[in-house]
């Protein structure tokens, strides 16, 4: 499987910390030194996934070496939706006109993307489609409650377009060398630890300890099952991007795994967490650093709980 295109979207407006003083008694310094988030990215009342995806299309198409209309499958990957009737991947089918895909709508928590990945390198081998188009976004900020001292700084708003073939389409296609991903339910906090209830106060992290711990366990761990399956080294790594959720997280795991730290890629700082877009959004602000060669993995760590990993060889 390979990755032809991938465009973006982030919101111009930034939510930085000092805003939080008032609204929930948390200092900048305190939230910086807890998360690393020093402003979040927040999308205007009238944007929502369907117009941010859509724009994370338009960004791509530049760079995509066949017609969109040649997409036969589209997902739209997001535990944020503005309709989940006409969702992402159907405003994409009219907007773009791609008569012969099937549309649908996947959502895993934060592991919404790689689930989205896996459901497309599926769909490949049963022959059913051969082009794709993932839409990975959340508007957090539609469902975050800011005075929630818990969870409320946490969030951010974007989007990433994703244009996948079953055959190398260009020489500048990056392979998909294989991706995993892992339903965590069984475990005991699973299902308490994060939800998003709209009417009953919408994104809440309760449980936001064992999340921390979970993460640092599984999102190297996911990595380093992979890199031995593939008969690689942890040393064989150009870039490691994981979920944006923390990043005293992505520090606890280079610290683990004896990797330095120029190697993590993140935009936490910036945009706070963007929820099941975040690793896919990093891979796609960093493609001008990629060069030949270069082995990049994503992994990620969501509410309910879910997990997962991928190897891309750019």
């Amino acid at each position: 499987m390979f990755i032809n295109a991938t465009g973006y979207y982030v919101p111009e407006e930034r939510v930085d910390n000092q805003h939080f003083l008032e609204l929930n008694g948390l200092t900048s310094e305190w939230i910086e030194q807890r998360t690393g988030i020093r402003t979040r990215s927040k999308a205007k009342e009238e944007e929502n996934i369907n117009t941010m995806s859509m724009d994370a299309v338009r960004n791509a198409l530049p760079r995509l070496p066949y017609d969109i209309s040649e997409v036969d499958l589209i997902i739209s990957a997001s535990y944020s939706p503005y309709d989940t009737v006409a969702t992402a991947a159907h405003q994409a089918q009219h907007d773009f006109n791609i008569t012969e895909a099937k549309a649908l709508y996947l959502s895993s928590a934060c592991s919404s993307f790689l689930n989205a990945l896996e459901v497309v390198e599926g769909y490949f081998a049963m022959g059913k489609a051969s082009k794709a188009l993932i839409l990975s976004a959340d508007k957090n900020s539609a469902y975050s409650h800011e005075t929630d001292p818990k969870a409320g700084h946490l969030w951010g708003d974007a989007a990433a377009a994703f244009f996948l073939s079953k055959e190398r389409v260009a020489e500048s296609d990056a392979e998909v060398l294989e991706v995993f991903t892992q339903g965590l339910g069984h475990l005991p906090k699973a299902p308490i630890a994060v939800h998003l209830r709209p009417y009953d106060g919408g994104i809440m992290m309760p449980e936001g300890r064992d999340v921390f711990m979970q993460a640092c366990t599984y999102m190297p761990k996911n990595v380093l099952y992979l890199l031995e399956k593939n008969g690689l080294e942890l040393k064989d790594l150009s870039y490691f991007i994981g979920h944006q959720a923390n990043m005293r997280i992505l520090s606890n795991i280079a610290k683990h795994l004896d990797l330095p730290e120029e190697k993590f890629l993140h935009n936490i700082e910036e945009l706070g967490n963007t929820g099941s877009v975040s690793s896919a959004l990093v891979y796609a602000q960093n493609i001008e650093r990629f060069q030949k060669g270069d082995l990049i993995a994503l992994t990620v760590f969501g509410g309910g709980y879910s997990t997962g990993a991928c190897l891309i060889r750019y």
